[in-house]
């Protein structure tokens, strides 16, 4: 093969030169001569500007085909999707190992057998022995799945284009497939990235909706490629503590639905089960009111849930350093509200440990728990319990204003309906609710004379 002519283009004047010089000949200017490659074989070959079809284009505003969901037969399963599953969609589902998310998608496909749609579930982790004893425990011995244990994602398609798409493909994990096109072991990179591809790009062709299963990192965020959550539709995490019963499904990305949709389930001896009311599954065992105490109504996507905020506050001796402690909520907004309450309000923490714990293993993300929050802090200090019936709510400003925060009247009707009778929050923002009182707080010391009196 000929070795390929440099050649240097003067930036000023044009002129080609095929050797490399501090000053051009022609126009006398310096330091603007800069190697150009002439045009090879290689390189016509791989122009993607021409050679290709036409593609053709739709108008935006002719009406198109309806979007049509499947029910997966979990009630909170469909709530985080939005409704159910959209046929020719991708999900990616992520979570913490023995979380249970095979048990969740192994439960949801037998539900859409029985009901009469083909299921083809794909596991690379365990064999299918393993997945059958499951299924077993699970009570779906009888669901008509298509189970296989294979990583070859060729083996796959190649089987799935001799048979009639699926309604559902589940894929269990997408960090233990592999191509042969692509060099690398599973998991890596190219391989995550190479092989969600030409599953996706079978999905969005057959119309089956698709569910990956993702590992998780040490943080808690999925493994492999970002890209990776940029070319799915949906994208969910399975939270919780598996020292807790309580399991948690969030939307953290949606197409077809609302984000930060949530559905939760009790993880039972039989499998997971739903919990239609979560608010009642975090808030039991509350019989008398308690020192830093607070219940604080969350309110996910569109759905209000009810959990209880816990404080404690220990005195210490002289010099030593105290710890500040968070269980389900951000330490470093801790740390704010403590200088704000410090600084507008006057209180003494910096003598005493302080510990704050979200009851039920629930992870709060809303701002507006920073009410109910400074609230449980008060009353830990003070040692003095809250109003029993009571809910907090609202946001806290750096100047010590309690300012307003979305959906105050979902909030309030949904504490009316598990017997709570008086909301605190921002004042003036709170829609009338009929059989609940409502105080509005303007600021954080307002909050401190209302509890200390």
């Amino acid at each position: 093969m000929a070795k390929t002519k440099r050649r240097y283009v003067c930036q000023a004047c044009g002129s080609v030169s095929h050797r490399w010089q501090g000053q051009c000949a022609d126009c006398g200017e310096w330091n603007t001569l800069s190697e150009e490659a002439p045009a090879t074989v290689f390189s016509q070959k791989h122009d993607l500007s021409s050679g290709g079809r036409p593609i053709l284009f739709e108008p935006l505003d002719v009406p198109g085909k309806a979007l049509e969901r499947r029910a997966t037969g979990l009630a909170e399963f469909d709530r985080a999707l939005g409704g159910g599953l959209v046929p020719g969609s991708a999900i990616l589902m992520g979570g913490d190992p023995g979380i249970g998310k095979s048990t969740l998608l192994l439960q949801a496909a037998g539900r859409i057998a029985k009901a009469g749609g083909d299921v083809v579930y794909v596991s690379g982790e365990e064999a299918a022995g393993q997945v059958r004893m499951r299924a077993a425990r699970l009570g779906l011995a009888d669901a008509p799945i298509r189970l296989a244990a294979a990583t070859s994602v060729r083996d796959i398609l190649t089987t799935l284009h001799t048979m009639e798409p699926p309604a559902l493909l589940v894929i269990d994990s997408i960090q233990t497939m592999h191509s042969d096109t692509i060099e690398g072991a599973p998991g890596t990179v190219s391989q995550v990235r190479g092989c969600a591809f030409e599953l996706i790009r079978y999905a969005k062709e057959s119309g089956a909706a698709l569910v990956l299963v993702g590992h998780v990192t040490k943080d808690g965020a999925i493994a492999g490629p970002r890209v990776l959550e940029h070319m799915v539709d949906v994208v969910m995490s399975f939270e919780g503590e598996r020292s807790h019963q309580y399991r948690i499904l969030r939307s953290l990305k949606n197409r077809f639905g609302a984000v930060d949709e949530i559905g939760v389930f009790a993880m039972e001896g039989d499998g997971l089960e739903e919990v239609a009311n979560p608010s009642m599954l975090f808030l039991s065992g509350r019989d008398e009111p308690l020192a830093g105490s607070a219940v604080f109504p969350a309110l996910e996507g569109t759905r209000p849930v009810l959990v209880e905020v816990q404080a404690l506050i220990v005195r210490l001796q002289s010099g030593a350093t105290p710890r500040r402690a968070v269980v389900g909520w951000d330490s470093g907004r801790l740390a704010m509200l403590l200088a704000v309450l410090e600084s507008r309000c006057g209180l003494n923490f910096s003598s005493a440990e302080v510990y704050l714990n979200v009851a039920g293993g629930y992870r709060l993300a809303d701002p507006a728990a920073d009410l109910a929050v400074a609230a449980a802090l008060v009353s830990a200090l003070a040692d003095r319990p809250l109003p029993k019936g009571a809910i907090w709510f609202g946001e806290v400003s750096l100047a010590g204003e309690i300012r307003p925060v979305a959906h105050p009247g979902v909030r309030l009707r949904e504490a009316l309906k598990l017997g709570f009778d008086r909301g605190h929050g921002p004042t003036g923002s709170a829609e009338k609710v009929a059989g609940i009182a409502f105080e509005g707080l303007p600021s954080l010391a307002k909050l401190v004379d209302r509890i200390v009196s």
